[in-house]
Order: structure tokens, then C-alpha cells, then sequence
């Protein structure tokens, strides 16, 4: 495997993330997205990806090939793993941006059919190799792992606050409450679903769920296994999303500037994946942004003597661009591996 040429990416699933993923690619010479896989028209898939980018020109549809900064990528009409052959492309890795296929079982189909290896866009639905948050624990991948989660945009932000705090404190217990903006498998309107208040309208109602980030989060901290809850509010907005964690520090001692400098420290280490802020801001105003957590520095309070509460703010691109990150990550690993 050489360095000299970009990796070779596969994507299934061109929906939000997916187009995010490719218009991230392109804006890189590292990575080519060399096929996607969506059953949608290409016509309807080239209208969409023009109606999201900063420079709807530079993305143009010859055939059944979307044409960009980044090269040619053919369009495939399929939607499953089984049916992608992945080996006629000689991809390095393939994306499941879909967000349905999460066993190891549909991973192992696009293994089968010629990906190298896997990346999964959301939590995993059963064991698999690993896990990888980039900035936390990204010195744990293995050239031998094949089916990779890069966990969520709920993950990526929340494991990047308590792993950056624990480096400075210690904390007993907490609870993180994601108030997400409404997603692509909820209605619009009142629709008999999986649950009781997912069958309400998306549009009209805020609807508490679970989140499944408190469970894999002893997978990538070992240190909070059992030790922070997590929950959803999903509101009535299209994008943008808040993440409000509350912690029990051990030492009574710490103040709501305590933790506002290590985030600030943290934003200047890793900013690609974290920043900090201090304007008023609201949840479109964190829209385009490639960071996973952005720190609101005014949300910081200290509630008794232990309890301080954080908010941080989040979209989807944040978590496409930390995709990639995981795609360059086992790319540099297998390089070395070979040489």
C-alpha cells in the first residue's frame, strides 16, 4: 500500500452524511470517494448534494458518475451490502453511512463483496472490532480490525468532554442529555412505530428517547463504564444539536472557570475536534461547523458543591469530518504495517 495515492473510499448511503462525506473528500486530495451506493435516481442524488455544498457548480452528474474536486465517483442503485461489489472498485474502506446497517452480519456482507474494511457511521448494533473516537482513543486501532464504528455525534461530543476533564479531575457520576434535532427515521406526522412516543410527529413534538452512547461509552472510557446516563430530547428543528452533560466532580474544590479553562486548553490541542465559545449563541449557529463539540463557555455553572453543569453544541459535519479522520487513521496504520 502506497502513501502516494489517495485512499480509495466507498460510501453507502448518500443521504445527509453521506453527501457530507463526500463534499468533505473532495475538498481534500487524500481520500477519493471512488463509489456510492444509494438507491436513489442520481439525478434527484446530484439535485441534492447541489442544494447543501458552498459551490454547487463544481459538482456536475455525467451519466451515472458525479463528477467533482475530487474525481469521478460511480453511482451504484443498490441499498444492500450483499448486492455492492466493492472488489470491481478495489476500495480501501467503505463508509455504511446508511445509519440501518449495524451487525456485524451486514458488515461481514460488505467485507465479503471486496471492502477491506467497514466503517460504520453509527453506534454498532452488536460486537464488533473497535470503536474509535479520534482525539480519545485513537492509539487503540489495529491494523487487524474490519468492522469499525466511529461511534456518533452524541458520542464523539460527549466522550471528547469527560475524557478531557477527567484528564484534570475526577468524576464520580454524571447524566448527558442530548437535545437533538429531529432525524430522518422519525415522521413527520403521527405514524404507528418502533415505540410509543416515536410514532408522534417529529414537526410538533418533543420527544424523549434513550441513547445508546451511555452503554458503548465503557467501550471507549473504561474509566465511566456504569457512570454516566444518557437520554434524548429530539425538538422540532432540522440541525443542530445541544449536548447538556452534568458531572459530580470529587473535589469540591472545582469551579465553573476550572472547567472552563481546560476546555479552552483542550480547543487549542485538538482544533479540529473541539472549540469553545462565549458568544450567546443558539443551535443554527453552530450549522457547517466540522468541530464534534463545541464548548458554550456561558453555559458553565456550579450547582452546590459538586455539581457542575456544561453545555456543548454539535452537527452532523462534525461527525463526517471525524469519519474521514478514521479513514486517514487506519490508512497511516496500514502503511506502516507494510513497510
Amino acid at each position: 500500500m502506497s502513501t502516494d495515492r489517495p485512499v480509495r473510499l466507498g460510501l453507502m448511503g448518500f443521504g445527509q452524511t453521506g453527501r457530507q462525506l463526500y463534499d468533505l473528500a473532495s475538498q481534500r486530495d487524500d481520500v477519493t470517494v471512488i463509489a456510492i451506493a444509494d438507491i436513489g435516481k442520481p439525478q434527484i442524488l446530484h439535485y441534492l448534494l447541489q442544494s447543501e455544498v458552498a459551490r454547487p457548480a463544481d459538482y456536475l452528474l455525467d451519466g451515472n458518475y458525479l463528477v467533482g474536486p475530487g474525481g469521478r465517483s460511480r453511482l451504484m442503485s443498490t441499498d444492500q451490502p450483499a448486492e455492492m461489489p466493492w472488489d470491481v472498485f478495489d476500495v480501501d474502506v467503505v463508509i455504511d453511512a446508511t445509519g440501518r446497517y449495524r451487525c456485524a452480519k451486514d458488515m461481514r456482507a460488505h467485507l465479503g463483496n471486496g471492502a477491506p474494511r467497514v466503517l460504520l457511521r453509527t453506534l454498532p448494533g452488536d460486537q464488533i472490532d473497535r470503536v474509535v473516537i479520534p482525539g480519545v482513543n485513537e492509539e487503540s486501532i489495529s491494523c487487524h480490525d474490519r468492522m469499525v464504528s466511529a461511534g456518533s455525534p452524541t458520542t464523539s461530543a460527549l466522550c471528547l468532554l469527560l475524557h478531557t476533564l477527567s484528564q484534570h479531575f475526577v468524576i464520580e457520576c454524571g447524566s448527558a442529555t442530548t437535545v437533538h434535532a429531529y432525524t430522518s427515521e422519525q415522521a413527520l406526522q403521527d405514524y404507528a412505530g418502533s415505540d410509543y412516543r416515536r410514532s408522534r410527529s417529529a414537526a410538533r413534538n418533543i420527544i424523549p428517547n434513550g441513547h445508546e452512547a451511555g452503554h458503548w461509552l465503557g467501550h471507549v472510557l473504561p474509566l465511566f463504564a456504569g457512570k454516566i446516563t444518557t437520554s434524548t430530547l429530539n425538538v422540532p428543528v432540522q440541525e443542530g444539536c445541544l449536548l447538556d452533560v452534568n458531572l459530580v466532580f470529587e473535589d469540591d474544590a472545582v469551579t465553573a472557570d476550572d472547567v472552563n479553562q481546560v476546555m479552552t486548553e483542550a480547543a487549542r490541542r485538538l482544533p479540529e475536534q473541539v472549540g469553545v465559545i462565549d458568544d450567546p449563541i443558539v443551535s443554527t449557529d453552530v450549522l457547517g461547523s466540522s468541530l464534534s463539540l463545541l464548548f458554550d463557555i456561558q453555559g458553565t455553572l456550579k450547582a452546590g458543591e459538586h455539581f457542575v453543569k456544561t453545555l456543548s453544541w454539535y452537527e452532523t459535519r462534525g461527525h463526517a469530518a471525524r469519519l474521514l479522520d478514521v479513514v486517514r487513521l487506519y490508512h497511516r496504520l496500514d502503511v506502516r504495517e507494510v513497510a
